[in-house]
């Protein structure tokens, strides 16, 4: 089919690693001061400016299509039955309307899986018990659709730089707004079909990607590799169920560090994360020896000319967790990161992607299910997921409402049942900490160490 929009094999990944327990969300927290929004606030003035905006951003309308003829990954379609009241919910705040109170209500929601039937996203309006102008937003899309900064772009659609919110021109999905099944099939049949010739790109990439690997090995200059983290409360198998907590600091207290030592915003990020789980687990009692190592996700996007919506690659870091003084903790970090960094622009930034796509549908389902059913090992992969989103240094409206505070967080995979993911805006950084109450029962201790770790950093 001409123009069809095939799910990449690196989205289809996404797709698979989701299950009952694992639900593959990628969430943002707003909250907002309705004062400012014209005409007044009123839940149906938000939805239906919300309506308009999205007319105007075809990814919001896109959903799976498949069939069981289809050998390939499912493909996006616009769904012509759209309606926003499926995707937009309102909800009360309980008594005393608190941090703690919203943070229950978004973990529960960051725990619902989204109906593959319908465009992968929904949005939850939370509104307080007494304050008429405080309303938070809770907005949830798959990580199939978006990555950390596809999901940041999605939510600019709905952003303006002013209170005003002019009604945008719709826009038509491109391709074809329907598949049939014969279609799909037949398309996916020559998607199979060219796969062995995708080898072309994958072993060379894998074959560099191996000698540069075996050569910083032997210089010590390699990140950390898989399964060497030490256990972890954070490191059990966890179940459906999610608590979240979130935090914010001052970009321009990160920027001090950052200047002092001649390092990057990232550096102090990852060091103020390591600082705040080094608080976490001591004050448990439950410091490992050994340093916690974090998955980074690194963008891609202006290395990939890949299609599908993740361009990502990973590194490990270890996080010298294990080191008591922050100034050579921050030196160590610094280090390693380094290393993580310059590992990772020796690696080709389309191999997961090439490999996925390679692989294919059924591939990737068996590697997954393999992956689910084996008890996790003494040494885990790895102990978090940690993500550095870059945002708009500027105020910002959400459909008129403007953006007071705002936290992002991610997904738990497979052996982590830990994600930190850190997002600025307007000179703020916001920190969402998610996690399962079965493993860890209040994450809140975690959030509130961030900004004792990053006092640490300045006391230097």
């Amino acid at each position: 089919m001409a123009g069809l929009d095939r799910v990449s094999g690196y989205d289809a990944f996404f797709l698979e690693l989701e299950s009952v327990t694992q639900p593959v969300n990628v969430c943002c927290l707003l909250e907002l001061d309705t004062s400012t929004m014209p005409g007044g606030y009123s839940y149906g003035r938000l939805v239906e400016s919300l309506d308009a905006r999205v007319a105007a951003a075809p990814d919001f309308r896109l959903k799976l299509a498949d069939s069981q003829l289809n050998p390939a990954n499912p493909v996006w379609v616009e769904d012509l039955d759209f309606r926003i009241d499926r995707h937009v919910h309102r909800i009360g705040l309980p008594r005393p309307g608190g941090r703690s109170e919203l943070a229950e209500i978004c973990g529960h929601i960051a725990a619902l899986p989204l109906d593959r039937s319908r465009p992968l996203w929904e949005m939850w309006v939370i509104e307080g018990p007494d304050d008429a102008d405080s309303v938070a937003v809770m907005m949830k899309s798959h990580h199939a659709a978006v990555d950390g900064v596809g999901g940041a772009d999605l939510l600019m659609h709905l952003c303006g730089i002013d209170t005003r919110v002019p009604v945008p021109v719709a826009e038509p999905v491109s391709g074809p707004p329907v598949a049939g099944r014969i279609e799909m099939a037949a398309a996916g049949i020559a998607d199979v079909i060219r796969r062995p010739w995708r080898l072309v790109n994958v072993v060379p990439d894998t074959a560099r990607t191996v000698v540069h690997t075996v050569q910083r090995a032997v210089s010590g200059e390699a990140m950390a590799p898989p399964f060497v983290a030490p256990c972890t409360p954070f490191n059990a198998p966890f179940t459906s169920r999610r608590n979240i907590a979130f935090t914010r600091v001052d970009l321009a207290d990160v920027k001090k560090v950052k200047e002092k030592f001649g390092i990057t915003v990232n550096d102090v990020v990852v060091a103020m994360t390591a600082g705040a789980l080094r608080q976490f687990l001591s004050d448990r009692g439950e410091l490992p020896e050994g340093p916690l190592v974090a998955t980074v996700p690194m963008s891609t996007r202006d290395k990939s000319d890949r299609p599908g919506r993740n361009h990502t690659m990973w590194m490990f870091c270890r996080l010298a967790t294990d080191v008591e003084d922050v100034a050579e903790r921050l030196e160590i970090i610094c280090g390693n990161l380094a290393h993580a960094k310059g590992h990772g622009n020796e690696m080709a930034p389309t191999l997961i992607q090439d490999w996925t796509e390679f692989l294919g549908r059924s591939a990737l389902n068996a590697v997954v299910r393999l992956a689910r059913n084996i008890p996790l090992p003494d040494r885990p992969i790895h102990n978090l997921v940690l993500s550095n989103v870059p945002g708009p240094q500027q105020p910002l409206y959400f459909l008129g409402c403007a953006i007071t505070a705002q936290y992002p967080f991610g997904p738990l995979v497979i052996g982590a049942g830990l994600n930190v993911t850190v997002m600025s805006l307007n000179g703020r950084l916001g920190i969402g900490v998610i996690s399962c109450p079965d493993l860890v029962a209040d994450v809140w201790d975690l959030a509130d160490a961030f900004p004792v770790a990053l006092d640490e950093l300045l006391q230097l």
